[in-house]
């Protein structure tokens, strides 16, 4: 079935992803929504950089296509997975990370868990965040770094690549290091009670 349709500025997916028509999202094939994930104008998205030697599997709405359950040698590789309720901040930037070996430069799949907040011209090129993490604007989030769940990244941050950023750690500056924890709350009252749903009702009203 195709998406349904929109009026105004976001197209809606048949699982209530909401993706603004001005964004720019490359190779949708490689592309894995969870649903009721937003992604604002401006926003790029390359599932065009993906692996070519080998093939994923994956569950899920393939931005604005029907979701996927097969597997086989001719799926398509997975670049991005994005979880349920993230939201992808206007003009931020998604990449899958990459290594160079032997001269040739590979790319690895990004995922991104559920309840994720990518602020306004963040770039991220990590190769896992997870659950209920908050990237801040203008923040840099290098190749191969990890983000664990509860992870906090301050207004322009810079990540180093393959930095691995704790469970409930607070970083800024540039380079980034630990600053300090989020509060016992952070989950509860924040993402998880219910700031994710808000922010993703009121996008198109």
């Amino acid at each position: 079935m195709p998406p349904k349709v929109a009026k105004g500025e976001y197209i809606e997916t048949d699982t209530g992803n909401k993706i603004s028509r001005r964004s720019q999202i490359h190779g949708t094939q490689h592309i894995i929504l969870g649903g009721k994930t937003v992604i604002q104008g401006e926003a790029v998205i390359r599932g065009d950089l993906y692996r070519t030697s080998t093939s994923s599997s994956a569950s899920g709405d393939q931005a604005g296509q029907q979701p996927s359950t097969s597997s086989s040698s001719s799926s398509p590789s997975v670049a991005i997975t994005i979880g349920r309720y993230s939201y992808i901040s206007k003009q931020a930037v998604l990449r899958p990370p990459s290594r160079l070996h032997r001269g040739v430069h590979s790319f690895y799949p990004l995922k991104i868990g559920d309840h994720v907040f990518v602020g306004e011209r963040a770039v991220v090129e990590a190769a896992s965040v997870g659950n209920h993490v908050h990237i801040g604007r203008d923040a840099v989030i290098g190749s191969m770094a990890i983000l664990k769940d509860f992870a906090y990244v301050l207004d322009g941050a810079v990540v180093a690549p393959g930095m691995v950023v704790p469970s409930w750690c607070v970083v800024g500056g540039a380079p980034a290091r630990i600053v300090g924890e989020v509060g016992e709350g952070y989950g509860v009252e924040g993402a998880e009670g219910g700031m994710a749903r808000e922010r993703y009702r009121l996008v198109g009203r």
